[in-house]
């Protein structure tokens, strides 16, 4: 785990240190989906201003991507996105419509 300091964790919608209370909670809270999600921890986006994760549409997404480029866990966010079909914002350094276009590549090389 790495020893730098996460001061902007309060910024991401929804981040907390206590379990989810509720099934609707926030994918960065509710850990139940996927299981061990403790590579949140370590996520780079943590300590950035979360709207670059979800801009408006035609928004620029190079600063979430620039973001997501140095990060180390960002295998497991992308993982993360594919398992719940996020379907808004950047995971994993990728768009909703990069993601749809993998999530299609997959299905066409399963069925082949």
């Amino acid at each position: 785990m790495s020893t730098f300091s996460r001061p902007h964790l309060s910024l991401v919608p929804g981040w907390s240190d206590a379990p989810a209370a509720s099934p609707a909670a926030s994918p960065w809270t509710d850990l139940s989906p996927v299981g061990d999600a403790s590579w949140r921890l370590e996520a780079l986006c943590a300590e950035t201003d979360p709207e670059a994760f979800f801009p408006e549409k035609g928004g620029s997404t190079r600063d979430a991507k620039r973001v997501c480029s140095g990060c180390t866990v960002r295998a497991e966010c992308l993982e993360f996105a594919l398992a719940n079909d996020e379907r808004f914002g950047i995971w994993g350094g990728l768009s909703e419509r990069e993601r749809r276009r993998l999530r299609l590549q997959q299905r066409t090389h399963l069925s082949a």
